[in-house]
């Protein structure tokens, strides 16, 4: 491993690790205002809705997306679930598993 090499990873560690420290040092000494504070509670389901969306979408260049029918599939008893249970380790387990029966059927 050349010096330049070693030199690219350290920095884009440091890089990486500035990201994620700094703000939490930073809300830490300051107080936020309270509309910051709600405005940023949203922030993780928008994040997580856009991931799910993503993960139903196919694209292929010079089409319109398309539907990813097993990941669809495999949502809809982890959705049931999470209505039901409201426990996040469920609707993880529920998900896994209907993924995996989905691949084990042969529908993915």
């Amino acid at each position: 491993m050349t010096e330049y090499v070693l030199g690219a990873i350290i920095l884009s560690g440091l890089a990486t690790w500035l990201i994620r420290v700094v703000p939490f040092i930073l809300v830490k000494r300051f107080t936020l205002p309270a509309w910051l504070v709600e405005f940023l509670s949203f922030v993780p389901v928008a994040i997580l809705t856009a991931i799910y969306v993503e993960s139903l979408l196919t694209y292929r260049p010079g089409q319109w997306p398309g539907v990813n029918a097993a990941n669809l599939l495999a949502s809809l008893p982890t959705f049931l679930a999470a209505i039901i249970s409201k426990n996040l380790l469920v609707i993880v387990i529920v998900g896994i598993a209907s993924m995996a029966v989905i691949r084990l059927l042969g529908w993915a």
